[in-house]
């Protein structure tokens, strides 16, 4: 019998499109899906999703990640991290479990923590960001148009 984990609800599901370019914060308690370019932080308590069409500069705190696209910077992951054929990660990475497959790229200098450490990490991190203001500061936001796009300047 396969081991069920729970019902996953899509309409929860944070998701930044392969066409959007987004700098700032997010903070969330769901799973985030990134297809496009992000700079800044990335904190939740659920599951990051890296696709392979993107790009991520800054930092990851998450309870899971699984990654295929490109990441650069900090990731604190509470329990697994999983890098997937051709992905490439650069950088910091404190994490509980690591899987690896063959083809990807693994450029960090790595430490192994504990869940309590990572409980106490995301707390702070949650912490910091709330404590600076509004829990999603974006300072800037793109969505490209490609050809065929239509596009209107009325409300």
């Amino acid at each position: 019998m396969a081991k069920n984990e729970g019902n996953v609800n899509f309409n929860e599901i944070s998701r930044l499109a392969s066409s959007t370019e987004l700098k700032g914060t997010m903070i969330s308690s769901s799973d985030i899906r990134v297809d496009g370019r992000f700079e800044g932080s990335i904190i939740t308590e659920g599951k990051v999703l890296v696709g392979e069409t993107s790009e991520i500069v800054g930092d990851i705190i998450a309870r899971s990640a699984d990654i295929w696209g490109k990441v650069s910077g900090s990731v604190t992951i509470g329990d697994t991290l999983s890098l997937k054929n051709g992905c490439s990660l650069s950088g910091t990475a404190e994490i509980v479990k690591l899987s690896v497959e063959i083809g990807s790229i693994f450029n960090c200098t790595c430490r192994m923590i504990t869940t309590g450490d990572f409980d106490e990490r995301l707390k702070s991190a949650k912490g910091d960001k709330a404590s600076a203001g509004s829990k999603t500061s974006v300072t800037s936001a793109t969505s490209k148009a490609s050809a065929g796009d239509k596009v209107s300047d009325k409300d």
